[in-house]
This record gives C-alpha cells, structure tokens and sequence, in this order.
C-alpha cells in the first residue's frame, strides 16, 4: 500500500451518503497509530444523513462540539465514544455545511494483524480482529482525539485506499442499521452494507 492511492476530495464530497456508503465497500482503511500499520479491506458500512435521518448525531441540524466536524467538508474522520468506551470510526462526506457521514462498521484485517492482537487480545480470531464497529475502532488504534483527522492529506496516519479490485456489486447486502431503533421509521431504511459470506 502507497499513500499516493488515497481516496480524494472528489469522492467524498459526493452528496448522495447512501451511495457512497455502498462503494466504501471493498476499499482500504489503514492507519499508522500508535506505533504500527494496520489495514483492512472494508466489509459494513451504515450510512446517516442529516438533516432529516433521525438516526444521524446531526440530526435537524443539530450542531454540538461533538458533531461540529460533520459540518466540515467530506474528507474527516468523526470518532465518538458509543456506550463510554467503544471508539467509533466514521468518515465524514458531502459538502461542507451538510452533515453526512459513514459509519465503518467492520474490515477484513490485511496488514498489522500482530499489533491488532495487541490491542483486540492474542485469542481473538484473525475473523473477528475488526468485526463490529467497537472491535474495528480498538484494532485500527481509533481515539475521539482523531475526530476531524483529514483522511486526504498525504502526511495523516489515517486514510483509506482505492481497492485494486472491486467488489462485485451481487456480493453487497442491504438492511436496516443496527442499534437505531430510537429513530422511529428512520430506523428501517436500508441504509446497512456488507459483504456476503
């Protein structure tokens, strides 16, 4: 991997969350915190859309200190803290001004699975390394300090890559996200991706 293929400014900026979500599939998150590499190809992402996604923190427009970096243009991380101790990895996009973002939810380990055994535990299987939002966060080495990191400029430890090859599009699922359901009928779109077993 080269920090020449990361994805640009162009794709994140795209205004349509729900599509983008769907081709983060497939593509490379690596981060270089904490002392070691590590990379994944992405498996599950789940879109939020504000200002009408109830599901989404920015929900109405809601700007707090915490959600002031969705507001950025595409392009940033947004990590939060999820139940005061999983640290989880979102990817701001859309314009700047327009709270969207992608919630990376899982990654297939390529690189650095040694250093994500030191964080995840050395019984931890290689599948299950970076399962689940809260598992991926601690073996990529994600805090809420890296919130607003840019993922764009070439000198960040957190990026991700254009896959080399794609993932075939009869190979990604859709359902409702998980963990929303305080969000009423907004908690039934379809707005969950993943990769097929």
């Amino acid at each position: 991997m080269c920090k020449n293929k990361r994805l640009t400014a162009a794709f994140y900026e795209q205004t349509d969350v729900v599509t983008l979500s769907k081709s983060l599939i497939g593509q490379i998150l690596v981060s270089e915190i904490g002392g070691g590499k590590v990379s994944g190809i992405i498996t599950e992402t789940e879109a939020y859309r504000a200002p009408d996604d109830r599901a989404c923190h920015a929900w109405n427009n809601r700007k707090t200190p915490r959600t002031e970096v969705m507001f950025r243009a595409g392009g940033c991380a947004y990590v939060y803290l999820c139940y005061g101790i999983h640290h989880l990895f979102n990817v701001v996009t859309g314009p700047e001004g327009v709270a969207h973002a992608v919630l990376i939810r899982a990654a297939k380990p390529l690189e650095g699975v040694d250093v994500m055994r030191q964080r995840r535990g050395p019984k931890v299987p290689i599948q299950k390394l970076a399962q689940g939002p809260g598992a991926l966060g601690q073996a990529f080495g994600f805090h809420t300090r890296w919130s607003g990191q840019s993922l764009i400029s070439p000198d960040t430890p957190v990026w991700i890559e254009a896959a080399e090859d794609a993932i075939e599009a009869s190979q990604i699922r859709c359902g409702k996200r998980i963990g929303v359901d305080y969000a009423g009928d907004c908690a039934e779109w379809p707005w969950r991706f993943w990769v097929a077993p």
